[in-house]
């Protein structure tokens, strides 16, 4: 394929990538007001972010194993339909209990898309080209994980809340016309399928129930409590049951087996480290402009563009250097770097940090995350056997969500507490009305620019500190990043794309049961050569004489 069919067949793909980040972070300037309009408070507030994440974290491993069984391409579009239908229903949610179930079916689709768009992309791209169009799929993540928040923003000031959710509606329908009529994919050869439901049930409940432990764990119970201690132990024994039934079954939604691959068990364990980056950030920068600053939404999304820029820019420019050069890991190795960098840049800000500092630490952060997020997927699909790429990279995707939404549950947990003590500590000598006393006892979030100049500045430093100290505990969690991504094996990226891989693996298996022809031409037409061998193929032609030949 040339470099526009290639585009041409991706373009429905990357758009549909684009609807799942964008639903994921569009509403996250808009929360506060979202929750205050449909009388919620804090726990609201953050079942609203966690339910969409654990239901987008749940279904990526089911869909991946999916897209191994079935028809890849109707999976996408199910996926995208599913996310239609959540995204409608949710902009028209009354009170917070129904906005949270439809932000369950959003992240179903989410999880789909997240997973399917990745495995298709191995399909048509080999991974020696993979790293030029990987940059341009990680500029789409970046521009729908930071940018998100801006357009949220512009949109609940101008026209509302509520348009935030249909505004990816249109995205979601286009994406499915031009899956349909781009993507062309040879037919699966069919084949008897097991489909492993007690290890999904095992894995979502498992998963579930740790991630709902910490999103309560502090607020509705304390975390020394026997229902903490219930729900953890719960959780574990789920995993556990989980990892026996994977052993056993026949076809496993996460085989085991993968991590006997030392590429992939590393990757797994820095895609865990990069997930609290990639989602903590946006959810809690989005808190510090507008809690510890003052910022509108609209402007505390202007304010988060030096990630964005950051991330648009090293994706697309790193992966278009690891094509031509074949090289990937001092790439991610400095990116790794700059993410560690990043981080702790930002664990020393406050209420009153310069902007321009805070901008710099912001574009460093987003530099590292284009350079790292997207290429551990390349090496993964560049390591494992290609009838498991469908299950490998929705593995990846898995546990980077597992990541991020274990880690904003806690990050969320700890700013939480510590702003509640600097509060505390300071309220009596605040000047604080009575009616202010409520509000911030209520623990619902309060609207700065509505409170008295004590008060304001209270909570203003509280948030400031508090944001601060996150990003100061995320940052040994980028460190163990680096350090996978140090002792990943420097393998040498292949040539030869998905759809390529697996005709030679029918052609073996064939040749294996004495076939000789398919259809009248032996089996070794389904072997396609690879760019390389077609270039030296032709060099070798020309270099003989013209009588010769």
């Amino acid at each position: 394929m040339s470099h526009r069919q290639v585009l041409e067949s991706i373009s429905g793909l990357l758009l549909g990538l684009f609807v799942a980040v964008l639903a994921s972070t569009v509403v996250s300037t808009s929360l506060p007001r979202i929750i205050g309009d449909l009388k919620g408070d804090q726990t609201a507030y953050t079942w609203v972010v966690t339910s969409t994440l654990l239901a987008t974290t749940v279904s990526t491993p089911i869909w991946g194993k999916l897209s191994d069984l079935f028809n890849r391409k109707l999976l996408v579009q199910i996926s995208l339909v599913v996310f239609v239908l959540g995204s409608a229903l949710a902009g028209l949610a009354q009170n917070t209990d129904t906005l949270i179930v439809f932000r369950v079916l959003q992240g179903l689709g989410a999880g789909g898309l997240i997973s399917l768009v990745q495995v298709l992309f191995s399909d048509i791209i080999s991974p020696r080209d993979r790293g030029r169009y990987v940059g341009i799929l990680g500029a789409v993540i970046a521009v729908g994980t930071a940018g998100g928040p801006l357009l949220g923003g512009v949109i609940t000031d101008s026209i509302g809340w509520r348009f935030n959710f249909y505004v990816a509606v249109p995205f979601a329908v286009a994406a499915i016309i031009l899956i349909q009529r781009t993507l062309k994919l040879p037919l699966r050869p069919r084949k008897k399928v097991s489909i492993d439901y007690a290890g999904a049930l095992l894995i979502s409940a498992g998963v579930s129930l740790l991630l709902i432990w910490v999103s309560l764990a502090g607020n509705q119970f304390e975390w020394g409590s026997v229902t903490s201690y219930l729900m953890a132990i719960g959780g574990v024994v789920l995993l556990a049951a989980a990892v026996v039934v994977e052993l056993k079954v026949k076809e496993p939604i996460i085989p085991m087996t993968l991590f006997k691959n030392g590429s992939f068990t590393l990757v797994v364990i820095g895609s865990l480290t990069v997930g609290v980056a990639l989602f903590g950030s946006a959810v809690f920068l989005s808190q510090y402009w507008q809690l510890s600053r003052g910022a509108t939404p609209t402007q505390a999304g202007l304010l988060s563009l030096p990630q964005v820029v950051g991330s648009l820019v090293a994706s697309t420019f790193i992966g278009t250097l690891i094509s031509r050069t074949g090289k990937w890991k001092g790439f991610m190795v400095l990116g790794a770097s700059l993410l560690t960098v990043g981080l702790a840049g930002m664990s020393t800000i406050r209420f009153d940090t310069e902007i321009w500092h805070i901008g710099i630490f912001m574009g460093i952060m987003g530099l590292g995350l284009g350079m790292v997020m997207q290429n551990l997927v390349l090496v993964v699909q560049n390591s494992v056997d290609v009838r498991q790429i469908g299950t490998a990279s929705s593995s990846v995707a898995f546990f980077r969500s597992l990541g991020g939404t274990l880690g904003v549950s806690v990050l969320g947990a700890v700013l939480a507490s510590k702003v509640s003590t600097i509060v505390a500590g300071g309220i009596a000598t605040s000047g604080a009305t009575p009616s202010e006393l409520k509000t911030l006892a209520s623990g619902t979030i309060p609207q700065v620019n509505q409170l008295s100049s004590g008060v304001r500045k209270l909570v203003e430093t509280a948030y400031g500190q508090g944001v601060g100290e996150i990003f100061l505990i995320a940052t040994p969690l980028a460190i163990i990043t680096l350090l996978c991504i140090i002792f990943l094996p420097n393998a040498e990226l292949g040539t030869k794309t998905g759809i390529q891989q697996m005709a030679e693996k029918q052609s073996e298996n064939l040749a294996d049961l004495g076939i000789a022809e398919v259809g009248g031409a032996p089996v070794e037409a389904l072997r396609t050569e690879t760019t390389e061998e077609k270039q030296r193929g032709a060099a070798e032609d020309a270099s003989v004489p013209a009588h010769r030949a």
